[in-house]
């Protein structure tokens, strides 16, 4: 359809982007290191390190991981949450051309198998209060090559006390035996002898045999896409410089609006092995030369207040639940937050009481948008000068094209409900070893289908109706019903299982279970504490509902539709 959406455009916010300007992700961002060096680019926990200290240790952490044989095209996972050795490791993979794996460290064992096994990964860099999760599978892996981070490595001697209260005093350090091992700090130790080495001998320092590509992947980012089982999306160098560039454009007005010699600051708690928070938290602040300060947990609503108190924070990403459970925060109501220019929702819908609560609490709006693990992922989002709530995921990015189709794959009229597709340079190249799965997400022009219901307006605005398909999306995460299910009907006493999503005033939905007895004298208790021990937490269902039988067709497909429709008049009553 014509672009009517750009006339909604901010001022001085550009229709294109031009990803072509950088050949990979590492050259964009290695742009930032020459002409910020003295900056602070990142915090976490009272530790801060510089565009030069970031460029270095991430150099060092390349010429270690070269010089144990990682080499172009080689999948690197990374099972960290926000501290400083992410984006370390991170930087350091891609600049040897290898492919980050975002590994969650809250899976089980079972989940991290699969990711593991599907990627192919060899190495992984993974923090010591998960490494007991990775030695119950690493036998069924090809993992060879292991690094163990610990949350102080990067602090100095204060970082020592924080490691030993850590694993002695507060006991958050499981046990762990995994062979050829290396600690975080002994392989940069390693990697920064390699490099004077190299510096001594007068040779350049080279971290790729041949160049990156736009084209080559860089990041393995696992989603179910609209069904199924957790698929790797592949990323690309162009992908990632693309989203990159389009979310500065988009942020351009209210980086306009700040003083032009102030350290541009964002606050990260959400997770930066989320696509969402890699990118607006992640290579945003590095592409501006901002800060990006680093927090750990976000379930500790407090460390959140205690960094938008410390910090001048600009820019607050974050989804319905965050912001909800920073309002109901006691301390929140008395913090004053005057360099807040936006707050920046995506990851779940964000629900009208909590945005207009917010503005009236803050003064700064909540500005929603869209978008998904296949589109790096902003694609869609409202303006950046918006100051109301307007029940709408906003317009398409610069270069960014949405089309409303019908089932037959042909565009419906503006108002008329259909799914949403979009084509543009953040859209994946494919799901990784699965060329069906992406033929039947990629339509013959070009376009992605979401498998999300949408209509658009005259003007370009986007409401998204409803997910076409089944996902059930938790505090901005997606669980998918045919996991769960999958699991759940492992368990003996069970004969049939459906899992649905259901309404959560807190984390926007939860999983709820429907389960058919085998064994009369299963209970509620069982089946939770079965859940407990192979699925992550916010997978596990919060609601179970045994039934003497499920709903199903003619053919005996359970109607999970139904289902949902029996839990909402039973809560309506």
């Amino acid at each position: 359809m014509e672009k009517v959406w750009l006339e909604n455009y901010p001022v001085g916010v550009p229709a294109e982007i031009d990803p072509s300007q950088y050949a990979s992700v590492p050259q964009m961002l290695e742009e930032s290191f020459e002409r910020y060096p003295h900056r602070m680019a990142l915090a976490c926990m009272g530790t801060s390190l510089t565009y030069a200290q970031l460029d270095r240790l991430s150099t060092h952490f390349s010429l270690w991981l070269q010089g144990q044989g990682v080499r172009k095209g080689a999948r690197v996972a990374l099972m960290l949450p926000n501290i400083l050795q992410y984006p370390i490791a991170m930087l350091a993979v891609l600049r040897i051309g290898c492919i980050v794996v975002n590994v969650n460290p809250l899976y089980t064992a079972h989940e991290l198998e699969h990711q593991l096994r599907d990627s192919g990964a060899e190495t992984i860099v993974i923090l010591e209060n998960f490494a007991s999760v990775l030695e119950k599978c690493i036998a069924k892996t090809s993992i060879t090559k292991t690094v163990v981070a610990s949350v102080g490595d990067l602090m100095g001697l204060k970082g020592v006390l924080v490691n030993f209260l850590l694993r002695h005093i507060q006991k958050k350090v499981p046990a762990y035996d995994i062979a050829h091992s290396i600690r975080f700090n002994d392989a940069l130790k390693s990697g920064e002898q390699k490099y004077q080495e190299v510096v001594q001998s007068g040779e350049p320092v080279r971290l790729v045999d041949s160049p990156i590509q736009p084209k080559d992947i860089a990041f393995l980012q696992y989603t179910g896409g609209t069904t199924g089982v957790a698929k790797g999306a592949m990323l690309t160098h162009r992908n990632m410089i693309a989203n990159t560039l389009q979310s500065e454009a988009w942020t351009s007005p209210i980086l306009r609006r700040q003083m032009q010699d102030t350290l541009f600051v964002t606050a990260t708690a959400l997770p930066l092995y989320h696509v969402f928070s890699l990118t607006v938290c992640g290579f945003l602040p590095m592409r501006i030369g901002g800060l990006s300060v680093l927090i750990p947990n976000p379930r500790d609503i407090g460390s959140v207040i205690k960094t938008l108190r410390r910090y001048p924070v600009h820019l607050l990403p974050g989804v319905n639940t965050l912001y909800s459970s920073l309002l109901n925060h006691p301390r929140f109501s008395r913090l004053d937050v005057p360099d807040l220019l936006v707050a920046q929702g995506g990851g779940m819908a964000v629900q009208e009481a909590i945005a207009r609560r917010w503005f009236e609490t803050t003064g700064v709006p909540i500005i929603e948008g869209y978008g998904l693990t296949e589109t790096s992922p902003c694609a869609i989002s409202n303006p950046m000068t918006s100051t109301t709530f307007s029940g709408t995921i906003g317009i398409p990015l610069p270069s960014t094209e949405v089309s409303i189709r019908n089932e037959e794959g042909q565009e419906v009229p503006v108002g008329e409900l259909g799914e949403i597709c979009i084509r543009g340079p953040q859209v994946m190249a494919g799901y990784w070893k699965q060329m069906a799965e992406t033929e039947q997400v990629m339509t013959v022009d070009g376009f992605l289908k979401t498998g999300d219901l949408g209509c658009i307006d005259a003007q370009g605005f986007i409401k998204l109706v409803e997910r076409k398909k089944d996902m059930i999306l938790v505090s901005g995460f997606n669980v998918y019903p045919n996991e769960i299910e999958a699991m759940v009907i492992q368990h003996p006493g069970v004969l049939e299982v459906a899992a649905v999503g259901v309404p959560d005033a807190r984390s926007g939905e939860i999983v709820k279970l429907f389960v058919c007895r085998k064994d009369p004298a299963l209970t509620e208790i069982d089946l939770r504490h079965f859940c407990r021990q192979h699925l992550a937490a916010y997978k596990c269902p919060k609601v179970i509902e045994f039934l003497p039988e499920l709903p199903k067709t003619s053919v005996g497909k359970v109607l999970r539709r139904a289902l949902r429709e029996n839990h909402q008049r039973e809560t309506a009553v």
